[in-house]
């Protein structure tokens, strides 16, 4: 036999709540609303930090290079057909941060470029000189299209990039110079 209970008994409904029940979640809203807020208002901020970093780092990262040929020339002589000039190069940044100039070298028909001094720091929105070794053959006229030179640069985040850069060449300060050394007798 089974025992169905009172027939005229109501059983207890779930929904009904003590006295003090309905008080603790009454305390409680605006503590759980305090807390959704607060972790709203720290996610937000946390998230435009790391918006704002990002922005930073990509735009730090940014190169914005030029170089031109320099006169003042240090140095330099003919041999085997070739001037041989110790020069200088200036480099403009067009960018929001310092560059370091790590390498920089060039090898075409006739003429030859690379870094032979320490590397400089080109400021941000600023201009540095770079200290090069030119190499022009005397029989080879220069070509009046620009030539392409390597600069290997690197930002303040420690990134290393190869930048490509045309200069050129032609009725520049080098050119004028590496024509007196061939044309100078012995």
């Amino acid at each position: 036999m089974i025992d169905l209970g009172d027939p005229d008994r109501q059983p207890a409904r779930s929904d009904a709540t003590s006295p003090g029940r309905h008080l603790a979640r009454r305390a409680m809203m605006p503590w759980l609303v305090v807390a959704f807020v607060t972790g709203v208002a720290i996610g937000g901020v946390g998230v435009d930090q790391l918006r704002d970093s990002r922005d930073e780092r990509e735009q730090n990262a940014v190169i914005a290079l030029a170089a031109f040929p320099e006169s003042a020339e240090t140095g330099g002589g003919l041999a085997q057909g070739w001037a041989r000039l110790v020069t200088q190069m200036r480099l403009v940044n067009g960018g929001p941060a310092p560059i370091t100039v790590r390498a920089v070298r060039m090898e075409s028909p006739g003429v030859t470029i690379r870094g032979i001094g320490p590397p400089p720091v080109v400021p941000a929105r600023g201009v540095g000189l770079l200290v090069v070794e030119l190499g022009v053959e005397c029989a080879t006229p220069l070509q009046p299209e620009p030539l392409s030179i390597r600069f290997t640069v690197e930002t303040t985040d420690r990134h290393v990039s190869e930048v490509d850069q045309p200069i050129v060449l032609v009725r520049s300060e080098w050119e004028r110079d590496a024509r007196a050394v061939c044309e100078s007798p012995g």
